[in-house]
Parts: C-alpha cells; structure tokens; sequence
C-alpha cells in the first residue's frame, strides 16, 4: 500500500448538463487541478455530489479523472448507502486505476460506532488499495469520537483521517490535531476540511488539505499549502485571511458547494445549472456578489 494523501488534495465538481454527467466539464477541471500541481485529485468527494450520482456514473466520472489526471494520484470517494454497494463503488474505482478510496459513513438510519466501524473493516478487507475515514457531520450526520478513529485507524489499509475544520484559536487547533495524533498510528496522515480553517489545520500539523476551492480555483490553495509546508505559517495564515470574503460567501450562500458551481459556471467552467436537482442554483444577485469578491481578489 503507497499513501499518497498529503499536501493538497482538490475535490472537483461533478458538473450535470441536463441531468447527465458533462464529462468534458469535469475533465477541464481535473485537467485544471492537475496542471497546476496539486498534490493528489479527490474525484466524487462531498463537492462532487457522489451522493446524487448512480453507480454506472459514478465509475464513468472515476475512469474521466483517472483519465485526464495525468500523473496526479487519483482518489475516488465509494460512499454509499449499503456496505454491498460501497464495495461496487470500490471495485469499480480500482479497475478506473485510482491511487486511494475516500469513504464516508452514509447512512438513513442513524449509525452506531459498531455500525461504522465494520463498513471500514468490510472495506479494508476487500480491496488492496489505501482508504481514507472522510469525517464529514455537516452530511452524513454522523459523529466520530477519537476512540472510534483510533480504532479504525488500526485497521489494514487505512492511510489518513479527514477531520472537519479545526478550531479558530491556533493554539486550540494544536492540541486538536494532537489529540488525534495520539491515538492513531504514526502513518496515518491527518487532512482538514473546511477551507477557511484549512491554513489553522496545516500549521497545527495536519499533513493535508482536502480542498473545495482547489478543484476549481488551485493556485491560491496551492498558495496556502506550500506555505503551511515550508513552515511559513504567517504567510499561509495571510493567503487565507485574503480570501476571507471568498469563506464568507460559503457562510452566508448555504455552504461551499452552491457558491464553488457559480464560480465554476462563471468562469466557464461548467455549464449554468450544474449542480445536481433538487439543489437550485444561486439566484442572480448572489452571482453578481461572487463575481465582486472574484474581480476584488483577482480569482480566475
């Protein structure tokens, strides 16, 4: 098993034209990410609404970033509702040629730690290829305790925790992310979400970044992990705060997904109504107030 999820990971769009994947679309973006020099590409993340996809479109979107990723380790988020069709979602992201799977706890009925724990074993179990715990509670509704990642973190094959935003305070986040790192194994990485807390995460010592904005927009992601990395913590702290108008839309836009498809949109880089129904696009003052922060911040 080769770990490849450090650094930065951008989680693209899944852009829909008529209710069907634009696979040239979703290619551009990939190819965008990838020129850039990101350091992994997260294919059918929570920003690709692998949630609303079907299984055959989830393994064509997986064998298209495979595809135009180039040599950019591919991951592929398996989510699914029922443990069976996780692994479907597996099998099919090991044969499109993906460097790791990206799994969340998806669920109806409310899950138990027992529950959880045996989707990442059964998972674990069945395929060679190394797994990342995506803690996600704004989606899944699910909430993991440190007791329960050190337990799976145990398991064969599990490569990196995905943690939710950090704390705010830098200090707070230390000893966060050091909680974490006490109870799981010296080899799995730790990576943050939350794009507006991701430079706190990196340089309270979170190995990677799983970004919203490093799918459609890298360079300025890049921008803050390089920093983080290099141990210039001032200055990926300072790249962030630039962008703060950008992290105040996904508050006040109902999160990053509708507010990351207007930029994409806006930027040609997906067609209007891209998102998946029943999620409606964001009406046209809220647009326009995206493309201020875009121009005042020179996003492109």
């Amino acid at each position: 098993m080769t770990c490849t999820f450090t650094g930065l990971s951008g989680f693209p769009l899944t852009p829909l034209k008529d209710e069907s994947v634009d696979e040239a679309a979703f290619a551009g973006l990939v190819e965008r990410s990838a020129a850039a020099g990101v350091d992994s590409i997260t294919a059918l993340g929570s920003t690709g609404s692998y949630a609303y996809l079907t299984p055959a479109e989830r393994a064509c979107v997986a064998n298209l970033a495979v595809e135009h990723a180039g040599d950019t380790p591919v991951l592929v988020g398996v989510g699914a509702l029922r443990t069976s069709h996780v692994l479907t979602n597996a099998e099919a992201a090991q044969a499109a040629g993906a460097a790791g799977l990206l799994l969340a706890p998806m669920s109806y009925q409310p899950l138990t730690d027992h529950d959880v724990f045996e989707l990442y074993r059964a998972v674990t179990v069945a395929t060679d290829l190394p797994v990342i715990v995506y803690d996600n509670p704004g989606t899944t509704h699910f909430e993991f305790t440190h007791e329960l990642y050190a337990r799976i973190a145990e398991l064969p094959g599990i490569a990196s925790i995905k943690i939710p935003g950090v704390p705010a305070d830098p200090e707070a986040a230390r000893e966060h992310v050091g909680a974490i790192r006490a109870v799981i194994p010296e080899h799995v990485t730790i990576g943050v979400s939350g794009d507006a807390s991701a430079a706190t995460g990196l340089n309270a010592g979170c190995e990677a970044w799983c970004s919203v904005i490093g799918g459609t927009l890298p360079e300025p992601a890049l921008a803050i992990t390089r920093a983080a990395q290099e141990g210039r913590a001032a200055d990926a702290f300072a790249e962030s705060e630039r962008l703060a108008p950008l992290w105040d839309l996904f508050t006040k836009f109902g999160g990053s997904l509708r507010v990351v498809a207007a930029i994409a949109e806006q930027l040609a880089l997906a067609p209007r109504g891209c998102l998946p129904l029943p999620i409606q696009p964001l009406s046209d003052d809220q647009r326009a107030r995206i493309s201020g922060v875009l121009d005042s911040l020179v996003l492109n």
